[in-house]
């Protein structure tokens, strides 16, 4: 048996493997491009101005958070979870409005960077529904289903 002895450091995994996107995107280079062209969106598309009103004007801490997130939830290092703990990504948004205009413009935001940035079809869809998913679970308004425990 091949277990590591008491004095051995326990190293997590650089990659997820349960998780392939990290890999089939190509590491953190194309996530860096990712993140900062849907900024550039939110920044520029007339359907985002209510988001972007909810960032604050320097957006570099803001990508930096979203680069680390995105890389660990790809399935790359984890350097989101030891820098921020758990992403309680529904809590953290609670005390913006996020209904589903606000879902639709970062989805908005998202699918232009994603067409520019992913030039795998498959890879593209399965991060746009993922994200999605993601998109309308941080919902906070009335007429979610997240707070109906069904």
């Amino acid at each position: 048996m091949n277990e590591p002895s008491p004095a051995a450091p326990l190293v997590a995994p650089a990659t997820d493997s349960r998780n392939p996107h990290f890999v089939r995107i190509g590491g953190v280079e194309p996530i860096t491009r990712l993140v900062d062209r849907f900024y550039y969106y939110m920044d520029t598309l007339p359907e985002a101005s209510g988001i972007r009103a909810m960032h604050p004007p320097n957006l570099a801490p803001v990508k930096r958070v979203l680069v680390n997130f995105l890389t660990e939830w790809m399935g790359g290092p984890k350097d989101y979870s030891v820098e921020r703990g758990h992403p309680r990504l529904r809590m953290k948004h609670m005390s913006f409005p996020i209904g589903p205009a606000e879902r639709d413009a970062w989805m908005a935001c998202m699918r232009a960077a994603l067409e520019e940035v992913v030039p795998d079809a498959t890879l593209k869809t399965q991060l746009e529904q993922a994200f999605y998913k993601t998109a309308d679970f941080i919902r906070n308004d009335q007429g979610n289903h997240h707070d109906h425990h069904r």
